[in-house]
């Protein structure tokens, strides 16, 4: 069966998951959902990033509930039959911008910020649906400190200038942040990636991908958000190209296997992440959780697995601006024997 939920006041939250939080939805096993997905950036630029529904969220979410991350999250869906210690499957199908502009900040948290001039940067791009690009329509010094979560930009506080002129981004929808609720009654922020998922901001997370997110709580509650339409590996300014998107993807209780952490599969590789507040903590990690999974799907031997990373495998920075940076290993398929 195929439900739709919309982002509105009563079916979103902002800045948290919670295993308190009342379900936004109910579906079974195997149902598809379209789901809207709403950029807690959609206030950079107001009249081209928004539209009447995004303008009811930001005007009617109190910015007292929009804590202790950033992320404006919709759901959360209850899948009927998930109990901790299952997997949820999420297959992504499809992911379409909802409007045709989108934001880029290079925020106090980059990676080069004191480099750069410590200044805080927005670039707005237009989103061309034809050529899947997305091309720089202008830019302009953000004022103050980018600290309130989801505050809207009025036009007389930008001082707009060219950027990037000539240049063309590949458009890669994907969700920055999606997963299940953690184990807890309290708030947990949106902005560290985990074992619930979170905050992972791979770009490989779009349509055609699978992603396998551990249950902690009976009914998985399921959200997403953070929207993105492109984003490079690193993530180094702090944001990718924030826009809205509308997502359908397909909800399935996995009882068959269980692992720790999120999995992300493609079409032509396994990825499996690791996050740590340092860099290289994270690449031991995502080392020790790839060696975990082919032991376990595979019943390969620690130093098989080992050797198969060294000669095979691809280590790549997935973001460095988070509190907890991320690595992913990215194993393709074809190097296994079926």
């Amino acid at each position: 069966m195929l439900y739709t939920l919309k982002a509105e006041p009563k079916t979103v939250h902002w800045g948290y998951f919670n295993a308190g939080i009342k379900p936004a939805l109910r579906v079974k096993s195997g149902d598809l959902v379209e789901i809207e997905a709403v950029t807690h950036h959609a206030g950079d630029a107001q009249n081209l990033m928004m539209d009447e529904g995004i303008a009811r969220l930001y005007r009617d979410v109190p910015e007292s509930d929009r804590w202790p991350g950033v992320h404006l999250m919709t759901g959360p869906i209850y899948v009927e039959g998930c109990e901790p210690g299952d997997t949820l499957e999420v297959r992504y199908l499809r992911m379409q911008p909802r409007l045709a502009y989108g934001s880029n900040l290079a925020g106090a948290w980059g990676h080069l910020y004191e480099e750069t001039g410590s200044r805080e940067r927005v670039t707005i791009y237009h989103i061309n649906s034809c050529s899947c690009t997305a091309c720089a329509k202008f830019a302009y010094d953000y004022p103050g400190r980018y600290e309130i979560p989801g505050r809207i930009i009025g036009e007389d506080e930008m001082i707009k200038e060219p950027a990037l002129e000539g240049y063309r981004i590949p458009v890669r929808p994907h969700l920055g942040t999606a997963g299940v609720a953690p184990d807890s009654m309290e708030r947990v922020s949106t902005i560290p990636p985990g074992a619930h998922g979170g905050n992972i901001d791979n770009w490989r997370i779009g349509a055609g991908s699978i992603m396998y997110y551990p249950v902690q709580v009976k009914g998985a509650l399921f959200s997403v958000g953070d929207p993105h339409v492109s984003q490079g590996d690193g993530e180094i300014n702090g944001t990718a190209i924030e826009a809205s998107l509308d997502v359908i993807m397909q909800l399935r209780v996995r009882k068959d296997f269980h692992f720790p952490f999120p999995i992300l599969e493609t079409g032509e590789e396994w990825i499996v992440h690791g996050f740590d507040e340092s860099l290289d903590q994270a690449m031991k990690n995502a080392s020790r959780n790839m060696l975990d999974f082919l032991g376990q799907t595979r019943g390969l031997s620690s130093f098989d697995a080992y050797s198969l990373l060294s000669v095979a495998a691809d280590f790549t920075v997935t973001q460095v601006v988070d509190t907890k940076q991320g690595i992913h290993v990215r194993l393709p398929k074809v190097v296994f024997p079926d």
